[in-house]
């Protein structure tokens, strides 16, 4: 019998949805399934794979009031649930025009001739990975899911996504809107379930996409190096800002402020670590307590707020742990500092900490929520050595005076992709590729071409013009000089 998971409303803290966990067989079924259903999928033009993603797109769309629905019942939020079912469908549209333009009708590149053997030609073909497994976490499901997926449908794989059990009920509804599109009804699966559904997906695939915290990503890029197949990390972030003697205090407090606390700082490239010059670093302080005082909790009218509940009520007690632990080594709070049961929901406040130092964990382990933690610095280049003093390199921004000022600090700086003059523009933005420094993960970039290369393998195809080169060419007594050659380094055949 299937262990039954439930699922907690965020909003009113009860267990609203249950549903029966995949089991390891029954992956390996619907592994089998996709497999089967691969090769004619990749069969068809680019042509008719992008029609069958626009399709999609558009099933999204009429099917959007419902998974919006059931994403805020699981998120506990309700502008950002509508725009993130909006923004999937126009992601997969996205991702369905560049397709063409990058890979072509046929895969394969044009012949040429060999410059090191005349008689040579070769071409490559590039063939995707059969089936392609997602792993997706709770904090942005929808988004999430899709991300990586539906790149790997447009190079031709079939695809299983694994929600995180924390945020799954978005898959009924997709599913009404998958049965619009029979092209893709059997190389679009979904398995549900916990952590053994998804130790199960790693051994059924071809390669693996995961979203998620650092151990559960380490976990997983030991399985998949067991079997040899691919796996593609995004995982935490420490992500740092510096604000420069030069910047506009109005920008960069209204940057930090929505870099930090957009959904509830349940963001994986959240600001969660901010330096500023001390020339500016009090007026900044001041600037951004009111602004931050300002934020509301949308409780108990989630139409007026800016800040909703904490997904995973797990998560509550990482952020008390932090906040505690930078106190009481001599941390200053300045707002918030809270977490507030409201109606059942676990409501974190907005928080700023000062006189904050890097022995304190505010400071180097992943906080997952709305926190500022405010350091001044005297010197630019202490700047950039603090923001590289972390085990992570996900994102990061600088604000300055310029853009250009701006830029020659981020290019110092150990990470995949700087803002500059704001926050957090890696989420506004897929087009520019990115890859992740230190523990924040491994693997081809998620963003620009890559996001669709990366699940296609390249394979020469060599042709000999000439004639075969006989064994009769390799004999032993045709060696020159042997004698005098003996003293140079023996090559390796």
């Amino acid at each position: 019998m299937n262990d039954v998971i439930s699922a907690i409303n965020p909003r009113s803290g009860e267990v609203d949805f249950e549903f029966p966990a995949v089991s390891a067989d029954e992956v390996a079924q619907v592994a089998a399934r996709a497999r089967a259903a691969q090769q004619q999928w990749q069969s068809l033009s680019i042509a008719k794979r992008q029609q069958a993603v626009l399709a999609l797109a558009d099933a999204v769309d009429r099917c959007a009031p419902k998974i919006a629905e059931a994403l805020f019942q699981d998120t506990g939020r309700l502008l950002m649930s509508e725009r993130e079912v909006s923004g999937a469908a126009s992601n997969m549209r996205r991702w369905a025009n560049l397709a063409p333009e990058l890979l072509g009708e046929s895969m394969a590149t044009p012949t040429q001739k060999s410059q090191i053997i005349d008689s040579l030609t070769y071409a490559n073909q590039y063939v995707p990975y059969q089936l392609v497994g997602f792993i997706s976490p709770w904090n942005f499901p929808v988004t999430l899911s899709f991300i990586d997926a539906v790149p790997a449908l447009m190079a031709g794989c079939s695809v299983i996504i694994k929600p995180s059990e924390v945020t799954s009920r978005f898959v009924a509804p997709f599913l009404t809107a998958l049965a619009d599109v029979p092209e893709l009804q059997n190389v679009m699966q979904f398995v549900l379930g916990a952590g053994e559904t998804g130790a199960a997906l790693v051994d059924n695939v071809d390669a693996i996409c995961f979203t998620g915290s650092v151990p559960t990503g380490q976990k997983i890029a030991v399985a998949a190096a067991q079997r040899f197949i691919p796996a593609f990390l995004e995982l935490g972030g420490k992500d740092p800002v510096i604000v420069t003697a030069t910047a506009d205090i109005e920008r960069a407090t209204d940057a930090v402020l929505r870099g930090s606390v957009l959904n509830s700082g349940q963001v994986c490239l959240s600001i969660e670590r901010v330096y500023v010059d001390s020339s500016i670093h009090d007026a900044f302080v001041e600037r951004l307590r009111e602004k931050t005082c300002a934020a509301k909790l949308n409780w108990p009218d989630i139409e007026d707020g800016h800040v909703g509940p904490l997904i995973f009520a797990g998560q509550a007690d990482v952020i008390r742990r932090h906040i505690a632990d930078a106190v009481d080594k001599g941390a200053q709070l300045v707002a918030g500092g809270k977490i507030e049961n409201l109606g059942g929901g676990l409501y974190c406040q907005p928080t700023i900490l000062t006189n904050v130092t890097h022995d304190m964990l505010v400071m180097h382990e992943e906080t997952f929520g709305p926190i500022m933690p405010v350091m001044s610095f005297d010197k630019i280049e202490q700047a950039i050595e603090l923001a590289n003093d972390s085990k992570f390199g996900l994102s990061g921004s600088v604000i300055a005076g310029s853009v250009d000022e701006a830029r020659s600090i981020a290019e110092q700086i150990n990470a995949g992709g700087i803002s500059l003059n704001d926050c957090g523009l890696t989420i506004m933005t897929y087009e520019p590729e990115k890859n992740a420094f230190g523990f924040s993960g491994m693997g081809g970039s998620r963003m620009g071409p890559a996001s669709i290369w990366r699940f296609l393998r390249k394979k020469a195809i060599i042709s000999q013009l000439g004639q075969p080169t006989p064994i009769s060419a390799f004999l032993e007594a045709q060696a020159d000089a042997i004698e005098s050659h003996r003293d140079l380094p023996k090559i390796a055949v």
